[in-house]
């Protein structure tokens, strides 16, 4: 037998008790150090007669969670990770291991305890953390949507201005989070960074929880594994809605002009026309042609000037000009406008008032243009349906004593989810290059600057159906404040 500082070890195995690289004590059942290496007693001092807690830790009872005490139970080995303080005060992180000492008649009558000092891995461990806090809080805070999306484009983690938009829908695919579609969008630029590793920039409208409409600039970028391939692509998109409606207000001006060139030259024409019958008939003391030319000159001017207030009524939002107005009238003028139309697309096109619709206020014009715009949407959606044989557009008006509510149904072409949400956007269109995408942007601007509302409800390959409810006397605060497209332009008239 060999003594260390009061304690025994047989020998040959006092070299290897001596030479391992960590702490190494033998307990009793009491926990009383029995006996310890030399790096122990250098760090930790003479350990005679007491326990390993006040020896390890300096405290005057035994540790609440107990390694030694597990193996002293079960006789099986065990594994923890703990703080120490040497000495010299300094604290050490360890990690411990126990296992149990047998006599001849396989009792337990001690256990080894080896403890491994960790203190740097746990300060690189600790440092990563920090890192890897500061980088989360980074990822959450930063003013655009993350997301972090697989091979199989499922979102596997998102910041926290993403969950608050879309929610929290991890493991969902991208598409039915942003879109609610059934499908992948085409081209996905997820896919394609996937591919190739390549960055991609991409504009886009997406749907929020609450199914609001927001354009966003989305970037994709590749997330790396230890080999080098690509595991996961990061989708930044950053919300640009309030830039794409300045964007849009300068866009549809210029398409507005564009529009109606070719009738202002159409106008001055006509304009010169009439100018030169008053000259002859001046000329010539033609009474008759004088009032022939005159008339074409008033009529002509009178249309330029309603043009002209069109031109900035469209570029910037004003109060309606409010009027008494029967909904019989409405819809029959509505009616006659499409009549032809209609007849051209062999469309059946069918009006019906209620009793209790009567009157309301509003802008004559302004509704008028509204219920034009979104029949014609109906018209148009029956002409793109080659399924069924028959087609009919209904106008039907009816109220109560607050509101009136018109209501467009078509048994047409119909929506799927993604068209429905977008339709009210400016210059979203299904039509492909046949489709501007103002009209129906324009009759949600009408309905929403009188107070009212527009529901959609529409099915693909069914139809669709638009009622439209504003209220039968204007508002109050009867200003355009509460239209959150401002500055966005929209041709109002028919």
């Amino acid at each position: 037998m060999s003594d260390t500082a009061g304690g025994t070890v047989e020998l040959p195995y006092r070299q290897y008790f001596e030479a391992m690289p960590c702490y190494v004590t033998v307990q009793d059942r009491d926990f009383k150090v029995m006996t310890a290496n030399t790096r122990f007693v250098k760090d930790f001092g003479n350990f005679t007669g007491r326990y390993c807690y006040q020896v390890y830790k300096q405290r005057p009872e035994k540790c609440e969670v107990c390694p030694v005490e597990r193996t002293l139970r079960d006789g099986r080995s065990h594994r923890s990770e703990e703080t120490i303080r040497c000495l010299d005060g300094r604290e050490v992180s360890v990690i411990v291991y126990t296992e149990p000492i047998l006599d001849a008649d396989g009792e337990i009558t001690a256990v080894m305890e080896m403890s491994t000092d960790i203190t740097d891995i746990k300060h690189l461990q600790d440092q990563l953390h920090e890192s890897q806090s500061k980088y989360r809080s980074l990822f959450e805070e930063v003013p655009c949507y993350i997301s972090i999306q697989d091979e199989d484009l499922n979102i596997i983690d998102a910041n926290r201005l993403h969950r608050k938009d879309f929610g929290t829908f991890l493991g969902c695919k991208c598409y039915e989070v942003y879109k609610h579609r059934t499908e992948e969008c085409y081209p996905c630029s997820v896919r394609q960074t996937f591919a190739d590793g390549q960055m991609r920039i991409k504009e886009g409208v997406v749907t929020s929880i609450k199914g609001e409409a927001i354009n966003v600039l989305m970037h994709t970028a590749p997330i790396y594994d230890s080999s080098g391939k690509i595991k996961y692509v990061m989708e930044m998109s950053a919300n640009i809605s309030q830039v794409r409606q300045l964007q849009s207000q300068l866009a549809s001006i210029g398409l507005l002009i564009s529009s109606i060139s070719h009738g202002i030259k159409g106008l001055l024409n006509s304009l010169n026309g009439g100018i030169y019958l008053v000259n002859k008939g001046l000329a010539n003391d033609n009474r008759t042609r004088l009032q022939q030319g005159w008339e074409i000159v008033l009529r002509n001017v009178s249309r330029i000037r309603s043009m002209v207030l069109d031109i900035l009524y469209y570029a910037k939002d004003r109060e309606p000009d409010y009027m008494d107005i029967t909904c019989v009238s409405m819809v029959d003028e509505v009616g006659e406008l499409l009549r032809e139309k209609a007849k051209e697309l062999n469309v059946e096109l069918v009006n019906k008032t209620d009793d209790r619709a009567c009157t309301f206020e509003a802008d004559s014009k302004a509704v008028l243009s509204m219920l034009v715009n979104l029949t014609e949407n109906s018209l148009d959606a029956c002409r793109l349906d080659s399924r069924k044989k028959e087609h009919r557009v209904a106008i039907n008006a009816t109220g109560d004593e607050d509101q009136v509510c018109f209501t467009i149904e078509d048994n047409g072409t119909g929506m799927d989810r993604e068209t429905r949400e977008n339709a009210f956007t400016l210059f979203f269109s299904s039509k492909g290059s046949e489709g501007t995408g103002l009209g129906l942007f324009i009759a949600n601007k009408i309905v929403t600057a009188h107070g009212g509302k527009i529901t959609l409800k529409s099915q693909r390959g069914v139809g669709t159906t638009f009622s439209v409810y504003l209220p039968r006397v204007r508002p109050e605060n009867s200003t355009t404040e509460t239209v959150e497209t401002a500055g966005d332009t929209g041709d109002w008239s028919v």
